[in-house]
């Protein structure tokens, strides 16, 4: 079979992933080759078990299309989400499906020079007991905070190696191709191929969690800049609060608006007498960090004035920040997302009420304010996504053992 032919299959396992269901002739459009080309590597791909046919397309008043799937094991992506405190990891199919429970544990990155040897040790793990060969895994994704260059393999914040890069190490000790990407970049590739930023040509994702992070959509694409850092969302100088941020600098917007500010206040408010149900929930234990958000979050759904107050408050100051994002950029659409997307409309009203005071109102008029429906899977879809995304490129090397790293299809 010619290089040039499994290129093209390459490239129409990555679109059938994409959008699930394509007929020949969509499928010809986006590969950008003939239809009879396009015919025949579908037709090889049937009959080696990748693609299957799905009956036709509703009628529209034509001839209706035969359709055309991937079968959801042909392939597998190894997708990890990670943020300061907490690591997820899960081994996703062709539909995105989980193959096993996600494997979630505690993994401090800050201070923590272990932190990468034990993040592989666990990714070599997962891969062991799902008992699936790696020559069908496609790669490991991993979405990770911190300024993180793609392209050099690297995170200037955590995971430091000596001499290699992160995606290096990984790949040496797995044998799997990976690839990295900052998580607010990763929620909003998942919003953009799957979520509410799909065919939106200009869109910013907030990923709100223990920051505020943006992903940022323009063009149609996802922007990461020149060396991968765009989209700092938390780092904009909006207060003159004295609060320390995690950047090093002070009055950052994530000094007032992320869900671990979020549970310091509520703590606070508890601790001055506040009437609510978080009293019973919280526990207040650095361990239990991740829950007590958790039960902030849901809180608030049910009602309890003061989980409201607490979301509505930070709800407004993430919106003076979209509104600087509206002058800028002039999106069609603002998605929240991430974690804190499980407070759902919650959201909508302060920041609303932010852009009434703070953008002009020809700009404000146009931008979309929605919620993703990923919400807190949208991590490790995006980490999949990243991964398909680089499927129909070249073969590379280690850059530390010159090995070829070999792709799962091929």
């Amino acid at each position: 079979m010619t290089g040039k032919n499994q290129s093209y299959k390459r490239k129409i396992t990555r679109q059938l992933y994409f959008f699930n269901l394509l007929s020949c002739a969509e499928l010809s459009h986006k590969i950008d080759k003939s239809l009879s080309l396009t015919t025949k590597i579908l037709n090889e791909l049937i009959a080696e078990g990748i693609v299957v046919e799905t009956g036709y397309a509703p009628s529209s008043g034509g001839r209706r299309p035969l359709m055309y799937s991937l079968k959801a094991d042909i392939l597998y992506i190894v997708s990890v989400a990670m943020d300061q405190f907490f690591t997820r990891i899960a081994i996703m199919d062709m539909q995105n499906k989980h193959v096993l429970p996600v494997e979630k544990f505690e993994l401090r990155l800050a201070d923590n020079p272990m932190a990468l040897s034990l993040l592989t040790d666990k990714i070599e793990y997962v891969v062991e007991q799902s008992g699936i060969s790696k020559s069908k895994i496609a790669g490991i994704g991993i979405g990770m905070p911190g300024f993180v260059d793609p392209q050099q393999g690297v995170n200037y914040s955590f995971l430091q190696t000596k001499g290699e890069s992160i995606t290096a190490y990984i790949s040496k000790r797995t044998g799997l191709q990976t690839y990295i990407e900052n998580d607010s970049g990763i929620v909003g590739l998942a919003e953009l191929r799957f979520g509410a930023a799909r065919n939106r040509r200009n869109a910013m994702v907030i990923n709100v969690g223990w920051g505020v992070g943006l992903g940022m959509i323009l063009e149609g694409a996802l922007f990461r800049g020149d060396n991968g850092f765009a989209g700092e969302f938390s780092h904009i100088p909006l207060f003159n609060n004295g609060k320390l941020c995690s950047c090093g600098k002070s009055g950052c917007l994530e000094t007032e608006t992320s869900l671990f500010v979020i549970v310091e206040k509520a703590k606070e408010g508890i601790q001055a007498g506040r009437v609510t149900a978080l009293k019973q929930l919280l526990s207040g234990k650095e361990e239990d960090l991740e829950k007590d958000a958790e039960a902030i979050i849901h809180s608030a759904g049910r009602g309890d004035r003061f989980a409201i107050e607490l979301l509505s408050e930070a709800g407004y100051n993430i919106g003076r920040g979209i509104a600087i994002l509206i002058h800028l950029l002039n999106p069609g659409i603002v998605v929240l997302s991430g974690r804190g997307a499980l407070a759902g409309k919650i959201w909508q009203a302060p920041i609303q009420q932010a852009l009434n005071e703070h953008c002009i109102p020809r700009l404000a008029i146009n931008t979309e304010i929605g919620i993703s429906t990923l919400g807190y899977e949208a991590e490790l879809t995006g980490c999949a996504a990243l991964v398909m995304d680089k499927l129909g490129e070249p073969v590379k090397k280690s850059p530390k053992t010159n090995k070829v790293i070999k792709p799962a299809y091929r």
